[in-house]
């Protein structure tokens, strides 16, 4: 790291040092032990502009405060049979680790349909992993390394992938902000995988909704991917999508406690129950409620929602299918109201 790196983590240091008890109560909740890493996060996705940086961090840890982000992994989702639906149309999962003691994520891209509940409780299903990645998965790989872990890799499946996705980008728009700027910096790299032929139509929707530090670690690669996964996992680490040419990420790949998009596979087992611990001495001051955990989300930007809407336009007329292209232009005008 160049002196230019290092003189700009201690004024970022100097001015977090500034802020109020209540900021830098939550600051050490988010830094769990490695503050001048977490630092670089924020100046990273600032490009290492310390102004700049340093609104984001104030920011993002006055919407933990006002979101009661802390406490959100105490507070199931529940009956469960609502978090098993959540499980079989938000497909998402822990599939192993890398090489190197990065976690690595699959994720359903084409196959989830968000259909099993409402926009607030997929969102806070979201969050709740990215907690828990925080609090637990990353924090344990770092112990077994003997290094400090504090990213993930992400496997993206594309099977299935249609046009009628876009009827989700409300939801796409909602938790790709909540990333960008809550949790920077906090994925090596995405993988995708299985991209049909439709994947080059969407992907021009849903690159302008991304940073571009975010877009230069996509890579899409060749079919299922397995070969150049294998680089830097072992098979067993593999999401079933990836290890043979065609199995995508349909539910009849792998079924139960071996699909890790399942709430009986141990990932979501272990999460689940790990929520409900934490609920135990909570209970006695008051019962649970059912209910989502409503999040507040920055609007995103209107240049940006046009250029979306322009882009979705182009992309659905060139396909003829007008009731896609109406379906989606509503879920963005809602997101933006």
């Amino acid at each position: 790291m160049g002196i230019a790196s290092q003189d700009a983590i201690k004024q970022l240091s100097a001015l977090v040092a500034e802020v109020d008890d209540s900021l830098k109560a939550t600051f050490q909740k988010i830094h769990h032990g490695y503050p001048t890493e977490t630092l670089v996060r924020f100046l990273k996705a600032r490009e290492w502009s310390i102004p700049n940086a340093h609104k984001m961090l104030v920011d993002c840890l006055n919407w933990r405060i006002q979101n009661h982000i802390d406490d959100i992994l105490a507070k199931p989702i529940i009956p469960a049979d609502l978090y098993r639906g959540i499980r079989d149309s938000q497909l998402v999962g822990l599939s192993g680790y890398t090489k190197d003691g990065h976690p690595v994520f699959a994720i359903g891209v084409g196959l989830s349909t968000y259909d099993k509940a409402s926009v607030s409780y997929y969102v806070q299903s979201h969050i709740q992993m990215n907690e828990y990645r925080d609090r637990v998965i990353l924090p344990a790989s770092t112990k077994k390394y003997g290094r400090h872990v504090a990213t993930c890799v992400k496997v993206l499946d594309m099977t299935g992938l249609k046009l009628s996705a876009l009827c989700q980008i409300k939801l796409l728009t909602i938790i790709s902000t909540i990333d960008d700027l809550n949790y920077p910096e906090k994925t090596e790299t995405y993988y995708i995988v299985n991209a049909p032929c439709i994947f080059s139509a969407c992907w021009k929707v849903v690159k302008p909704l991304l940073q571009e530090r975010t877009r230069r670690k996509v890579q899409i690669l060749r079919g299922c991917g397995r070969d150049e996964l294998l680089k830097i996992m072992d098979y067993a680490s593999l999401p079933d999508f990836c290890k043979r040419e065609g199995s995508g990420s349909s539910g009849h790949s792998s079924s139960g406690s071996d699909n890790c998009f399942s709430f009986d596979h141990h990932f979501h087992q272990q999460l689940y129950s790990y929520i409900k611990q934490q609920t135990l001495g909570r209970e006695l001051v008051a019962p649970l409620k059912q209910g989502s955990f409503h999040v507040d989300v920055p609007e995103p930007d209107p240049k940006g929602v046009k250029i979306i809407k322009t882009t979705i336009e182009s992309q659905l007329h060139k396909t003829g299918d007008r009731n896609v292209l109406s379906r989606s232009l509503s879920g963005l005008k809602i997101d933006i109201s």
